[in-house]
């Protein structure tokens, strides 16, 4: 591919949700001109306010500039903003889709195909690290690729993302790589939620109890971040919906299976989840998975020594 792309050039982004709008603001931030699309009228008249360029379909973003980011809540929702009858497949301009969606590998093998029809690459570049990281610029990325796709793209991974890692050349990779974290993730808080309702069930006092933890064995992100900025507080404000880890859950059992993988962490994780959506609703916070917990224990994991920063092993 003909590297064609001049300094800070326009930049598609379609998507404006928790994660995608703090990305697409990092992109506005470091100088990139941008056409957004999003269903959400507020959405989108914030962006507007900030500078960007209101689309009114994916194809108009198709039309505008060379390179689009995908920041999507389902497989279903990338297929249908890429293939529609206005989608980005119809587009004239574009030369570059990066997912950053996890819709898992083989949704993305499929968008692969479907746009190297029009001579579109794909770039797979999902991201860790929360509402919070894409707004501070400190995500972690993984990306797959065509290596002259993924060099077009540089700048721009490196204004949303701190940290890079290069999976391979293949889109599909690092979405294994993300589902790979997420099911360790999601395994790491249900744990920490149990254990730390039973500590404070059982008399410990909760702040206590999580800087021992953080300065021993038992540390994970969930104890690390989620509890001293979330759950101590009572605050319940991490930024991402509690029910999409049942999507990335349900993505890494399938791929397991597919690889003939034996599973039996991510199958008794994914239950504590949706135990969890089903009580309180797909509108919950992340960190509100302990709440069903704290309930039927009859405490609350709360302490007024708690801080609000993130603790560092």
């Amino acid at each position: 591919m003909q590297q064609i792309f001049a300094q800070r050039p326009p930049t598609g982004f379609i998507g404006l949700g928790h994660m995608g709008g703090a990305m697409a603001l990092r992109l506005l931030q470091a100088g990139f001109p941008l056409v957004v699309h999003d269903l959400s009228p507020d959405a989108c008249a914030q962006f507007a306010a900030a500078g960007a360029r209101i689309a009114a379909s994916a194809r108009e973003v198709a039309d505008a500039v060379q390179v689009v980011f995908l920041c999507l809540p389902s497989a279903a929702a990338s297929r249908a903003v890429a293939t529609g009858p206005k989608g980005l497949v119809n587009g004239q301009t574009l030369r570059v889709v990066v997912e950053t969606s996890t819709v898992g590998p083989t949704a993305v093998r499929q968008l692969g195909v479907d746009l190297a029809a029009r001579g579109v690459a794909v770039v797979d570049a999902p991201v860790s690290g929360g509402p919070r990281g894409a707004q501070a610029g400190t995500l972690s990325m993984m990306h797959s690729g065509a290596a002259e796709a993924v060099a077009a793209v540089l700048p721009q991974l490196q204004a949303i993302a701190g940290r890079h890692f290069d999976v391979g050349i293949e889109p599909g990779l690092a979405q294994v790589c993300k589902l790979v974290n997420n099911a360790i993730a999601a395994a790491g808080m249900v744990a920490a939620c149990e254990a730390t309702v039973l500590g404070v069930k059982a008399g410990l006092d909760a702040g206590t109890m999580l800087d021992a933890i953080n300065a021993g064995s038992g540390r994970n992100a969930g104890t690390l971040d989620k509890f001293p900025r979330s759950i101590l507080t009572g605050s319940f404000d991490f930024g991402g919906p509690l029910h999409l880890m049942l999507k990335d859950l349900s993505l890494f059992i399938e791929e397991a299976s597919a690889h003939g993988v034996v599973t039996e962490m991510a199958p008794a994780a994914l239950s504590v989840w949706q135990r969890s959506v089903d009580r309180l609703g797909v509108a919950a916070d992340y960190a509100e998975l302990i709440r069903p917990l704290e309930m039927d224990a009859g405490v609350e994991v709360r302490s007024r020594s708690a801080t609000t920063e993130p603790r560092n092993p």
